[in-house]
């Protein structure tokens, strides 16, 4: 019952590497367990700062159920400002809660979490979105860690590939990735400087950058039929937005923080140009369209990290990789 432990990242990394299919499909029974209310999972606050406008930390509370029946925090750090110096922009550490006791069983880094289960959600939703694992063409917007991740994903879930396109407004960045997606996952990629010529004609489109405001604003910039996997959030105008299909994974929670479905909804004053989520879509009850784009735009939802969490806890103590702190608590008798 008192137990604590901690996971370091690279211990969470090397799990995930090795789990990746099952996390795909930890993220799908987690959605469906979300629509069907066998969650907690209350908006996410926002530590801002003044002199530094762009950097936020968020906390992400949440309850999952079910075989789970864990509570827990993600505390997530965004410094876009760190990239210059070289240092990834997130950090993270997640808590995970005993349920029955309330009390913290295990602290895990969790930016590797965070990023897996964002990159599990975009896969998945490529799968739901298209009915497909494969892409003539496959353009990703944004050349970090995210996008890394979700490359991974898709190579797990065996996606194949006929033309990857990758674009970053930092050549070098560009650059590091496309080495990373040809020599180490096998897909041929190459570089496209124009972010319109990188994304025309392409099946697939992933945004996965640090944008705070939209900068993709012609109405036609998408073509119908393009399966759009708004990662990032914040990229896409609201013009291009009212006239899409739009998929989220959360409706209350999307509408918040200035994302571009939220952007949209305060130009337009109306939620009509939202057809339903990612489990509706799973469940067959949402019809995907074929005579415009396509938009997956998650929030992240804090039972993700839960459910992922949980299943890096498990596999650590499982195979011993995960460090026990003994009397973690100062007092464990009330008298």
């Amino acid at each position: 019952m008192f137990e604590f432990s901690v996971i370091g990242g690279k211990t969470a990394r090397d799990i995930i590497g090795r789990s990746r299919k099952q996390i795909v499909e930890e993220v799908r029974a987690t959605y469906l367990a979300h629509e069907d209310g066998d969650s907690v999972n209350p908006n996410s606050y926002f530590l801002r700062f003044p002199d530094k406008p762009d950097s936020r930390i968020i906390a992400l509370p949440a309850y999952l159920g079910g075989e789970y029946d864990v509570a827990g925090i993600k505390w997530i750090s965004s410094f876009p400002g760190n990239i210059e110096n070289k240092v990834p922009r997130a950090s993270a550490a997640l808590l995970l809660n005993d349920y029955a006791t309330g009390y913290p069983f295990a602290c895990l880094e969790a930016s590797q979490i965070s990023a897996a289960r964002t990159a599990a959600s975009a896969v998945l939703a490529a799968e739901e979105l298209t009915g497909r694992r494969t892409a003539a063409r496959v353009t990703v917007v944004g050349a970090g860690i995210i996008a890394r991740n979700i490359l991974e994903f898709f190579k797990a879930q065996e996606w194949d590939f006929g033309d990857l396109v990758i674009h970053d407004q930092v050549p070098a960045y560009a650059q590091a990735f496309t080495e990373y997606a040809t020599a180490e996952l096998g897909y041929a990629a190459h570089i496209e400087a124009d972010l319109r010529t990188a994304v025309r004609g392409a099946d697939l489109v992933v945004f996965a950058t640090t944008a705070g405001e939209p900068y993709v604003l012609d109405e036609d910039f998408f073509t119908p039929g393009q399966t759009v996997l708004n990662i990032s959030l914040r990229d896409i105008g609201p013009e291009i937005v009212v006239g899409a299909q739009n998929i989220l994974d959360d409706i209350g929670h999307c509408m918040t923080a200035n994302t571009s479905p939220h952007l949209a909804e305060q130009k337009y004053g109306h939620r009509d140009f939202v057809d339903g989520t990612l489990a509706q879509v799973i469940r067959g009850q949402v019809e995907i369209a074929t005579d415009r784009p396509v938009i997956f735009s998650p929030f992240g939802l804090g039972v993700l990290d839960l459910a992922v969490g949980s299943l890096v806890h498990r596999s650590a103590r499982e195979s011993g990789e995960a460090v026990e702190i003994p009397d973690f608590f100062g007092e464990t008798r009330r008298w």
